[in-house]
C-alpha cells in the first residue's frame, strides 16, 4: 500500500514539475536560452492567483454575485494565466530581447537577476509574511484499498495532463504552432520567410508563463502557504526535468516531470530520506550521460550546426 500511496504523491509532484518544465523547454527550443527566472514566474503566478481568488471570494461574501467554489477556481486559473502571460511577455521584451544576439552567459545572468528582482519586489510589495491560499473547494478523501486519494490530487494530475496534451495539439496542428516548430529548427533563416520572430518569442513566453501560473495555483490549492522564495527550488527541479526530457519536446518535458516526481518519491522507500536528492539526481545524471540530448531531444538543429560558430555575411 505504501507503494501506491507514493505513486499518487509522485503523480501530484510530477504534475507541478511538468507544467513548469514545459515553459523551460519551449523557450530553449526556440531561442536557445534558458529563462532562469521561470521558477519565480511560477511564484508570481501563485501570488496573482491568490489575489484573484481572494478578490472573487470577497465579492461573493459581500453578495455581489454567488459562485460555487469550483467556478471561482476556474475563473482564478483563467484570469491568472492571462495576467501572468503579460508578466512573461514583459520579461521577454525587457530582459531577453535586447540580449538575443549577446553571449548566452549574459542571457543566463539576466534571467537570474530578473528572478531576484521578482523575489525582492514581492517582498517590498507584500512583506515577508506568508499568505494562505483561499480554500476554494472542499477536500474529499477516497479510500481505495488502503490507499488514500483526495479530489485535489486527482484534479491536479488531470489538469496537468490536459494542458500538456492541449499544448502538444496546439504546436502540432495550428499555424502558430507550425511557426514555433519552424523557429525551433532555425530562427535565423525562418524570419527571412516572413515568420515574425518577436511575436513567436512573446507567444512562447506567454504560454510558458501561463502554464507556470496554473502550476502555482494548483500548488497553492495542494499546499496553501505562499512564500516569495517558493519558486527557487521547484524551478530548478523543473529545469532539470526540461533537460531530461529533451530540447523542444512537449511530451519529453511532461514525462520527465513525472519521472522526476517518481524518482523523488520512491528513492526514500529504499534509502534514507536524507539521501533522496543525492540519489535522485545521481540517477538523472546517469541517464543524461547515456542520453546527453535528453530522452526525447534531438541531437542537432540547423541553427546549432550552421550558425553557432559563425556569423552571417553582411551586405555592403
Amino acid at each position: 500500500m505504501v507503494f501506491f500511496q507514493n505513486l499518487i504523491n509522485a503523480l501530484q509532484w510530477g504534475s507541478f514539475y511538468a507544467l513548469i518544465a514545459l515553459g523551460y523547454s519551449m523557450v530553449y527550443s526556440i531561442l536557445m536560452l534558458f529563462n532562469f527566472a521561470h521558477g519565480d514566474i511560477f511564484m508570481v503566478g501563485a501570488y496573482i492567483g491568490f489575489g484573484v481568488a481572494t478578490t472573487i471570494v470577497a465579492l461573493t461574501a459581500m453578495g455581489a454575485f454567488a459562485l460555487p467554489g469550483w467556478l471561482i477556481l476556474v475563473l482564478t486559473i483563467l484570469i491568472s494565466m492571462l495576467l501572468t502571460s503579460f508578466v512573461g511577455m514583459f520579461v521577454e521584451r525587457v530582459g531577453y530581447r535586447p540580449l538575443r544576439d549577446a553571449p548566452r552567459a549574459s542571457a543566463a545572468i539576466t534571467g537570474l537577476m530578473i528572478g531576484i528582482i521578482l523575489e525582492t519586489g514581492n517582498l517590498i510589495l507584500l512583506g515577508a509574511q506568508r499568505y494562505s491560499f483561499p480554500s476554494l473547494i472542499e477536500t474529499t478523501t477516497y479510500a481505495l484499498g488502503g490507499v488514500f486519494v483526495t479530489n485535489k490530487k486527482i484534479m491536479i494530475v488531470l489538469v496537468s495532463i490536459t494542458l500538456s496534451f492541449a499544448l502538444h495539439q496546439f504546436i502540432r496542428h495550428t499555424r502558430w504552432g507550425m511557426a514555433m516548430r519552424a523557429m525551433a529548427f532555425d530562427y535565423v533563416v525562418v524570419p527571412l520567410m516572413g515568420v515574425p520572430l518577436n511575436r513567436i518569442a512573446a507567444l512562447t513566453f506567454a504560454i510558458g508563463s501561463g502554464l507556470a501560473a496554473v502550476a502555482g495555483i494548483l500548488f497553492g490549492v495542494a499546499y496553501p502557504v505562499l512564500d516569495p522564495y517558493m519558486g527557487i527550488l521547484i524551478g530548478w527541479k523543473a529545469f532539470v526535468a526540461a533537460i531530461l526530457g529533451g530540447r523542444g519536446s512537449v511530451v519529453g518535458a511532461t514525462l520527465a516531470g513525472f519521472l522526476l516526481g517518481f524518482i523523488e518519491m520512491f528513492v526514500p522507500m529504499v534509502f534514507p530520506s536524507t539521501f533522496r536528492d543525492l540519489i535522485a539526481y545521481s540517477i538523472i545524471l546517469l541517464i543524461l550521460v547515456f542520453r546527453p540530448h535528453g530522452v526525447f531531444g534531438e541531437p542537432n538543429s540547423a541553427k546549432s550546426v550552421s550558425y553557432t560558430h559563425q556569423t552571417l555575411p553582411t551586405i555592403t
